[in-house]
């Protein structure tokens, strides 16, 4: 069975994932930085790792409902 994607919440409307920012090594085991924008929907997946971040306070926010 696999994890479900990491979920990150954020004040900014863009972020970077390199797929390696809690592992130790640093982008050397995960994968090219990428710079994502945050839309309307108020979150954005990475293509690469399915990491999604959700605008804290936005449209997909479930925490501040």
């Amino acid at each position: 069975m696999t994890n479900p994607p990491e979920t990150i919440f954020t004040d900014s409307h863009r972020v970077s994932c390199d797929g390696a920012t809690d592992i130790r090594g640093g982008a050397a085991l995960g994968h090219p930085r990428v710079w994502l924008e945050i839309d309307e929907k108020g979150f954005v997946e990475c293509g690469y790792c399915d990491r999604r971040f959700v605008l804290k306070g936005g449209p997909a926010d479930q925490q501040a409902a």
